[in-house]
């Protein structure tokens, strides 16, 4: 099995209990919209193939309109390692307090065959081995979207906690998986995906794929809707009690190296996550996360599943990426203005 098979992932406090169920429109302000940007948003996605999602959404400020443009925003797609920022989420509310950075660094994880998991351009099983601070381990989850990582904090916090989450928060359309190697573990056909040792996934990834990225039992799914009602609360601090906390989940976030790859608009404060996936048939890329600029805070969310015969296909991407950046330039003028 060829090597981007094998790394089809890579790359890849609570305020009240009533805002964080609270619908999303609920909080939205009846105002007069930026209408003239809406079509020519949704424009520049039209042409990808595949199915494709997006939410832009820009609440009033001091008086100015809000912006909201929205294209298959309720459908849910497989959104790869997009979904992690759920995980950092959990991760921080559990160890939510004014010396939080402290907390983390302090709390050691191990880095052993247990948790390793393949696409882990940082954590490079099995050549490193040893105790990792959580810190560092949330960080690399971030930034190198490591699924070493993403497994430790998943165990560190517990799947079942970061699900209560998102249930909690209202987020209907999210999924994600016991661990980045049950979702290797299932895809490829496992059928001890939950209990798979790092020699067995080794040997399961030599086969055929048998079920599909996007599915019901294993997998990293979400909506654009329910991103962006994630992170119009996450990044203004509704689900942390503790202000060192936020500012610790924004850092974090500014890591995200699609950041830079797609790119977002200079000048603004960007906080993301992304996700990818590709595998010959079967390709995805998504974005979501929120920039702030001139007292405006702009949340979104873009994401794309398509067939493609190869094992990649760089100009979809790069069509996928050139909308997005332009669709966020459009915005930060309109807001500008």
């Amino acid at each position: 099995m060829g090597q981007s098979r094998r790394e089809f992932l890579k790359g890849s406090a609570a305020a009240t209990a009533s805002l964080l169920t609270a619908p999303f429109a609920a909080a939205t302000p009846s105002v007069p919209e930026h209408e003239s940007v809406k079509d020519e948003i949704v424009s520049l996605f039209q042409g990808l193939p595949g199915e494709k999602a997006l939410k832009i959404f820009a609440p009033s400020a001091g008086g100015k309109p809000r912006l909201t443009a929205h294209l298959n925003a309720g459908k849910q797609l497989f959104v790869a390692s997009a979904d992690k920022t759920f995980v950092l989420c959990e991760a921080l509310r559990q160890a939510d307090s004014p010396d939080i950075d402290e907390v983390l660094e302090r709390t050691e994880l191990a880095l052993d065959s247990s948790v390793w998991s393949f696409g882990s351009p940082a954590f490079n099983p099995p050549h490193l081995r040893g105790v990792i601070s959580e810190r560092t381990t949330l960080e690399a989850m971030i930034t190198r979207s490591d699924n070493t990582a993403t497994d430790m904090i998943l165990k560190q916090v517990g799947v079942n906690n970061v699900r209560r989450f998102i249930k909690e928060a209202g987020l209907t359309n999210t999924l994600i998986p016991d661990s980045t190697r049950a979702l290797t573990g299932y895809v490829f056909g496992a059928s001890n995906y939950l209990t798979l040792n790092w020699k067995q996934l080794q040997q399961v990834v030599q086969g055929p794929l048998v079920h599909p990225f996007f599915n019901s039992v294993e997998t990293f799914a979400c909506s654009a809707n329910d991103f962006v009602s994630y992170y119009s609360r996450a990044l203004r601090g509704a689900f942390f009690q503790h202000h060192e906390t936020l500012t610790e989940f924004r850092r974090i976030l500014t890591l995200c190296d699609f950041i830079y790859v797609v790119p977002l608009p200079l000048g603004v404060s960007a906080y993301a996550k992304s996700g990818n996936a590709d595998s010959p048939g079967f390709h995805a890329r998504s974005i979501a996360g929120g920039m702030f600029f001139d007292g405006r805070w702009v949340f979104f969310a873009f994401i794309i599943n398509w067939s493609a015969a190869g094992a990649d296909d760089p100009q979809t991407v790069d069509r996928f990426f050139d909308a997005i950046h332009w669709s966020l330039k459009h915005v930060k003028r309109a807001l500008s203005d």
